[in-house]
């Protein structure tokens, strides 16, 4: 009898048997899966494809031109052979293995509705012969029940976001087992090698970098006692660590030696550091490429980074890190918590083959308190899911640290592990390099003047039509910074102020009596502050956030070498109009009113605590629990499309501002095709309405492509960025 055939390699014409296929992604889902979950993963897998008995899907493998579905009828096959408290997390991911998990829907919807239960309704074709050739293992029901709804009480709610993450994970896992091994039976190459890492020499380098710094100031003993205290209570057992260190105390090394002893102790199978900026990612992978060298390949999964445009790796090494990308099978990861976020809560396969790969993980969440307020129980659940029931250990790592034990029992994990790792934060005085003082109202006239007043000063608005409007009142030595700049040309400015502060600081040792012309001042967005290494001699902040000024505070003394440097926050005004505030800076009006120091730890976890604690509602409503009532109904699809972490406003444009990028563009034009990562480096981020602004001029064009390109670059300035009406020409 001939076998019911799941694929055909077409290279070779080999046949791999449905049974095949079938039996080798359940052992290959299992073996992805916690030891918890392993025969569930296994019958899941097992599953995914006994719609491929029907007659009709082999006359289709066989060559026939006809359409089949055969994904829900794995979904029916486990609804028989397991009660509905186990068969229900099968069916949402067998049903999705291709499409995406669906929404549950609800009883009464049509057998043509896309829901799980719409599927469910429709007939298919005898497939029954699956019997023959697989047996599912047997799965206890009450064993099943204690690990899924034993840590939820009475509460649906949890057990919804509890069902939902786990739902997800499974998916995970059966969509990179079936991928994988489809892969493997089809392909016609050996396939990449997975990237590399040695832990343990990785650990002796950062050892022997800790043991080779002076400890002779008093601000260099401080930061030795702040990261003993840190390394000490890393030892102890934990779900989640807070390690809250002020700038300028060596969080990154200290983090990074931390995530390679427990990932070492607990034998983890990978490091991933999830950093809210590109910026911060660029300037990061830049210190542990240089620090460890052969003994640590890094895959980098961020927008502004192609392996392909990388010009300093090797092929070998460019290969696997693309594939390993694809779903994050690599020892040590970088990315983006929009990367990492939205591939929790995802529903597609392009998304969610990353989230088995975070179990059994150290997980280094830089900046912590970027979290946004609108999503933020959903990202700590993510964090106290996969510490808890995926055996992972998180690391939140900030200079300005949210009461984030009282936040993650409030709205994660009541009885998460959680260890502060410095609980005696009295030595944090010594890192106070500046003072912060409250300018009020002034205009821009007078800003500008007053930072001229000093050797190198930042200016920080919150608007960039704001930044670009003082770059051309400012006089002398000046840089502009904002993401109407593409990624290449702010990295080129950035490379231009270090050398410039660095030329400063080595002709005028003291920087005093520093001649007008030779005074810099750099105008920028918020973009330039966390994560940006630099050290200027006073910072004007726009009110905002106490954490983003604080932040902004970082760049000022940022060595410690000079007393009484000065932070100025202001608020711009033209005339009797003042620019709209938001709630954060509301909250710092007030601060500055009742703190002499806003600095001081009392003030941050004032501001933190009515930012978070006053708007419980806000903090919780997009959570999935919010849009459905019964673990039947989750809306799996309909949430993965809003789960929108970022703001979905703005968009990308091109600039072809070099050779490369024009060929790029002329490629896209002419082909109507093109990878977007390959033209990361050369966007600038616009807001839709200005994207259509520029398109009315007919400055812009997407070719039809939905990649947006400039078309005339007279709306571009590499100094400035992005301009909205065209350069005036006079002709004689």
């Amino acid at each position: 009898m001939e076998p019911y055939i799941a694929h055909i390699n077409e290279a070779t014409g080999a046949v791999q048997s449905v049974k095949e296929h079938c039996e080798n992604t359940a052992e290959l889902c299992s073996s992805y899966a916690i030891p918890e979950m392993k025969k569930f993963n296994y019958a899941a897998g097992l599953a995914h494809d006994i719609g491929k008995y029907q007659h009709s899907f082999q006359r289709r493998i066989r060559g026939e031109n006809i359409k089949v579905e055969h994904s829900a009828c794995g979904s029916l096959a486990v609804g028989e052979e397991y009660p509905f408290i186990i068969s229900l997390m099968m069916q949402y991911c067998i049903a999705g293995h291709h499409g995406g998990i669906p929404d549950g829907g609800f009883v009464n919807d049509e057998p043509g509705d896309p829901t799980l239960q719409g599927r469910l309704q429709k007939k298919f074709e005898d497939f029954s012969k699956y019997k023959n050739e697989l047996v599912f293992p047997k799965l206890e029901e009450n064993e099943w029940i204690r690990f899924l709804c034993g840590d939820c009480g009475q509460d649906m709610n949890r057990l919804i976001d509890k069902f939902a993450f786990l739902t997800r994970y499974t998916f995970s896992c059966l969509v990179d087992a079936d991928f994988a091994d489809t892969a493997d039976f089809c392909k016609d190459r050996e396939l990449p090698r997975r990237l590399k890492a040695d832990f343990s020499t990785c650990l002796e380098q950062v050892n022997k970098l800790f043991q080779s710094f002076q400890c002779s100031t008093p601000l260099q003993k401080t930061r030795a006692v702040l990261q003993k205290q840190a390394f000490q209570n890393a030892g102890k057992e934990g779900e989640i660590y807070l390690l809250n260190m002020p700038t300028g105390s060596g969080k990154t090394l200290a983090s990074v030696k931390i995530a390679l002893e427990q990932a070492i102790a607990s034998d983890k199978k990978r490091i991933i550091y999830i950093i809210p900026y590109n910026s911060i990612i660029d300037q990061t992978a830049e210190v542990f490429e240089e620090l460890f060298r052969d003994n640590l390949e890094i895959l980098r999964h961020q927008s502004t980074f192609s392996y392909e445009e990388d010009e300093n790796i090797t092929e070998d090494y460019r290969e696997a890190a693309r594939v390993a990308a694809e779903n994050w099978d690599a020892p040590f990861i970088i990315t983006t918590a929009v990367q990492f976020f939205e591939s929790v809560y995802g529903n597609k396969r392009g998304k969610l083959r990353k989230m088995h790969n975070m179990a059994d993980s150290i997980l280094i969440f830089d900046e912590a308190h970027l979290m946004p307020r609108k999503y933020l129980q959903a990202c700590l659940q993510a964090v106290a899911f996969l510490t808890r029931y995926l055996h992972s250990k998180a690391v939140f790592l900030t200079a300005t640290m949210p009461d984030f034990e009282q936040l993650i029992r409030e709205y994660a994990l009541r009885d998460s592990k959680i260890i502060d790792l410095i609980p005696d934060k009295s030595d944090f005085k010594v890192f106070q390099k500046c003072s912060y003082k409250y300018l009020d109202r002034i205009s821009r006239e007078e800003l500008a003047a007053k930072s001229r007043q000093y050797p190198s000063s930042l200016i920080i608005v919150n608007q960039k039509e704001t930044a670009r409007n003082m770059y051309y009142l400012v006089q002398g030595k000046k840089y502009h910074l904002s993401t109407y700049m593409t990624v290449c040309d702010r990295k080129r400015i950035l490379q231009e102020i270090r050398s410039e502060l660095i030329k400063l600081e080595k002709d005028y040792p003291d920087l005093q009596n520093v001649p007008e012309g030779k005074r810099i001042t750099i105008i920028s967005t918020s973009l330039i502050e966390a994560g940006v290494d630099l050290d200027v001699y006073t910072v004007f902040r726009e009110r905002t956030g106490l954490d983003s000024i604080l932040q902004a505070g970082g760049r000022c003394n940022r060595e410690g070498k000079r007393n009484n440097a000065e932070v100025f926050i202001f608020d711009l005004y033209e005339g009797e109009k003042e620019n709209s505030e938001d709630e954060k800076a509301n909250l710092t009006k007030g601060l500055l009113k009742e703190f002499n120091d806003i600095s001081a730890g009392e003030c941050i976890q004032a501001y933190y605590n009515r930012l978070y604690f006053m708007k419980r509602e806000e903090i919780q409503k997009y959570t999935i629990h919010q849009f459905c009532s019964d673990i039947r109904s989750i809306p799996f699809s309909w949430y993965a499309e809003h789960f929108g972490f970022i703001d979905n406003k703005t968009v990308s444009l091109v600039i072809p501002c070099d050779d490369r990028s024009r060929m790029l563009v002329e490629t896209l034009k002419y082909t109507k095709t093109g990878n977007p990562r390959q033209f990361q480096k050369y966007t600038c981020t616009l807001y839709q309405k200005e994207l259509e602004d520029l398109a009315r001029q007919h400055a812009a064009d997407d070719y039809g492509t939905g990649i947006y390109c400039l078309t005339n670059m007279d709306y571009y300035d590499r100094e400035t960025g992005v301009q909205f009406d065209a350069k005036d020409y006079f002709v004689e």
